[in-house]
């Protein structure tokens, strides 16, 4: 299943934290955690912050386990900008934008499908991996059908 936490209105750029953010991405929580501690960057202590929230929402609302989490994305994205203005020469000002973020940590504990998929399976005796499987199948049945459709179309359409 998957959790997330998000930082809202964080006072440093998307483009500063997005590089601290491509530290964390795919590993496993501890991995992450530890990755952030030593990356000496003040990006760093909100992804950080952000990452222990994910992971206190799993363990608390899902029942799992710290060890068991991997970080499956981290999203970072512009917040609003504050618009400021310096003095320059000669009367004139330059301006300043400071700039924000928001970062959306989500964390997996590597069992795909949503729980009502996990109760229905448990009941029928299906995994979740089975249901993913025919699903899938499904999907790639569909597009044949489609393909085997337009080619009789462009049959039809030539006269011959």
């Amino acid at each position: 299943m998957k959790t997330k936490a998000t930082a809202k209105f964080v006072g440093t750029s998307a483009r500063k934290i997005g590089l601290v953010a491509a530290l964390v991405r795919g590993r496993s929580a501890t991995q992450a955690q530890a990755a952030l501690a030593a990356a000496g960057k003040r990006a760093a202590d909100p992804v950080s912050r952000a990452l222990d929230s994910a992971i206190a929402n799993a363990e608390n609302n899902l029942n799992t386990r710290k060890a068991d989490l991997v970080v499956e994305a981290v999203l970072v994205g512009p917040g609003p900008t504050l618009k400021r203005f310096r003095p320059r020469a000669k009367g004139s000002a330059s301006s300043i934008k400071k700039r924000s973020s928001h970062i959306t940590v989500i964390v997996s504990d590597g069992q795909s499908g949503t729980r009502d998929q996990r109760l229905n399976s448990s009941k029928t005796g299906t995994s979740p991996r089975e249901l993913e499987s025919l699903s899938a199948g499904n999907a790639q049945s569909e597009p044949n059908a489609q393909t085997d459709s337009s080619k009789k179309l462009k049959n039809t359409k030539g006269g011959k």
